[in-house]
C-alpha cells in the first residue's frame, strides 16, 4: 500500500530552507497522484461490475415479466370468414370467432396452428407442427456417392432411374405417355449387394429433397408416437416436395400381421397402418417418391407389396462374375496396385461374394501391404484378403450355429 500523506516529514519549523520546503512538498505531491490512480482503478472496477449486476437484473426483470404474462394457448384456424377468423382450441376443442389484422389474415389459412390467449384472440402464428425428429431426417448435404461407383447391377439401376429420378426431371413425358409415374420402389436381395448405394446415389443425381430414415427409427414405445412420427415424415416431404423418402430395413415396421396381442407388436402394426395410408390414402402425395430396403423381403406384409404403394420391387441379387470384375475395378481406381492383378481371375475366385465382400477385400488387400512395408497392392494381397474374409465368414456362421 502505497505511504499515506500523514507519513510524510513536512518540513513546517521555521529553520528549513525553501529547497526542503519544495522537496517536501514535491514527495507529497507524488503520493497524492499515486492514491489518485488507484481510485481511478478501483472506480473502473466498480463500474464495470456495476454494469453486469445492471445486465442481469435486465435479464431477471425481462422473465419477471413474462412469467406474469398470460399464458398462450395452440389453436387451429377452422375457417376464414368475412366476420372473422373462427378457430378451434387444442385440448378442450372450444371453438370461436376473433378477429385479426388484415395483415395477419393474409397469413392465415385453413389448418394454420395459432396461439390464442384467454380471450381466445390470434396473438402469432406458429410454425407447421413437425416433430424434430422428422426434421433432422431431411439430409442437407448430397451423398457422394455417383452411379459410377455402382457395379454388377445395372438393369436394376436403369430401373431406379426410371422409377424416381425420370418421373422427377422430366415429368412431361409421364403426361404425354397418360400414365401416372411409378411412386414408390422396393429394393430387395441379399445383404451388402448396393441397395442402400442405389439410393444414396438417387440423392446425389437429383434436386430433389432427400429424407433418409431406418425402420427401426419407426418403433417406439408408447403408444401413437410411431404414427405420429410417420406423418410428420410425410408432411415434411409434402413441404419440400419434390423429394424423396428412403425407408431402410423396412421390414421393421412391415412385417407380417400375426395374430399376437402384446402390446408392442400392436404399436407397430399401428405404424404400418398409418404408412399405408400415407403411401396410398384419401390425400395425394404429390410429388414424394419412396424408396425402401429389405434384406428380408419374405418377412413383408402383402399389403404394403401390392402397386399403388410400391410399383416396382425391384431384386438386387449378388454380382455375377461380370460384375464382380467391374465392381473391383471401382473399388481399385484410387489404389496403387501392381501389374500382376488380374481382375478376371479375382472374380472367378471369389464366387458367391457380395459387392460388400469385394469392397473388403479391396481394404483388406491393402491392409496386408501396408502390414509389409509395401506401397503397391499385389495379387497375392488380393487373394489372402479372399481367404481372410472367407475365414472370418466361416467362424461366423459356426458362432451363429451353436449360439
Amino acid at each position: 500500500m502505497t505511504d499515506t500523506v500523514d507519513k510524510v516529514d513536512l518540513p513546517y519549523n521555521e529553520g528549513a530552507s525553501q529547497q526542503e520546503k519544495i522537496e517536501a512538498l514535491e514527495e507529497r505531491l507524488e503520493v497524492l497522484e499515486s492514491q489518485n490512480e488507484e481510485m481511478r482503478d478501483k472506480l473502473l472496477d466498480a463500474n464495470a461490475e456495476n454494469n453486469k449486476y445492471q445486465q442481469k437484473l435486465e435479464r431477471l426483470t425481462h422473465e419477471n415479466k413474462k412469467l406474469k404474462q398470460s399464458p398462450l394457448f395452440v389453436a387451429t384456424v377452422q375457417e376464414i370468414t368475412d366476420d372473422g377468423i373462427i378457430i378451434k382450441q387444442h385440448g378442450n376443442n372450444q371453438e370461436a370467432i376473433t378477429e385479426v389484422t388484415d395483415e395477419m389474415r393474409d397469413g392465415l389459412e385453413p389448418d394454420s396452428r395459432v396461439a390464442v390467449n384467454n380471450s381466445l384472440s390470434i396473438v402469432k402464428s406458429l410454425d407447421d407442427e413437425t416433430d424434430v425428429r422428422a426434421r433432422v431426417m431431411e439430409v442437407d448435404e448430397s451423398p457422394d456417392v455417383t452411379y459410377q461407383d455402382i457395379g454388377g447391377i445395372e438393369s436394376q439401376l436403369d430401373e431406379v432411374r426410371e422409377t424416381v429420378e425420370m418421373p422427377l426431371k422430366n415429368p412431361g413425358m409421364f403426361e404425354e405417355v397418360g400414365i401416372d409415374p411409378p411412386s414408390g420402389v422396393l429394393l430387395h436381395g441379399p445383404p451388402g449387394t448396393g441397395k442402400t448405394m442405389l439410393a444414396k446415389a438417387v440423392a446425389n443425381q437429383t434436386d430433389a429433397t432427400f429424407i433418409k430414415m431406418a425402420g427401426s427409427e419407426l418403433v417406439h414405445k408408447f403408444i401413437g408416437e410411431g404414427a405420429k412420427l410417420v406423418r410428420d415424415l410425410f408432411e415434411l416431404a409434402r413441404q419440400h416436395e419434390p423429394s424423396v423418402i428412403f425407408i431402410d430395413e423396412i421390414d421393421a415396421i412391415a412385417a407380417k400381421r400375426t395374430d399376437s396381442k402384446t402390446s408392442g407388436d400392436a404399436e407397430v402394426q399401428r405404424t404400418m397402418m398409418q404408412l399405408l395410408s400415407e403411401m396410398d390414402g384419401f390425400e395425394e402425395r404429390g410429388e414424394v417418391r419412396i424408396i425402401a430396403a429389405t434384406n428380408r423381403f419374405d418377412m413383408l406384409d402383402r399389403a404394403i407389396l401390392r402397386p399403388g404403394r410400391f410399383d416396382r420391387l425391384i431384386e438386387v441379387p449378388k454380382p455375377d462374375e461380370a460384375g464382380r470384375e467391374q465392381i473391383f475395378r471401382i473399388h481399385t481406381r484410387e489404389m496403387n496396385v501392381d501389374d500382376d492383378v488380374d481382375y478376371a481371375d479375382l472374380a472367378r475366385k471369389t464366387g458367391e461374394a457380395s459387392g460388400a465382400d469385394v469392397k473388403a477385400v479391396c481394404t483388406e488387400a491393402g491392409m496386408f501391404a501396408i502390414r509389409d512395408d509395401r506401397t503397391e497392392v499385389s495379387m497375392d494381397d488380393f487373394l489372402d484378403a479372399w481367404d481372410k474374409i472367407q475365414a472370418e465368414d466361416d467362424g461366423e456362421e459356426v458362432s451363429r450355429t451353436f449360439a
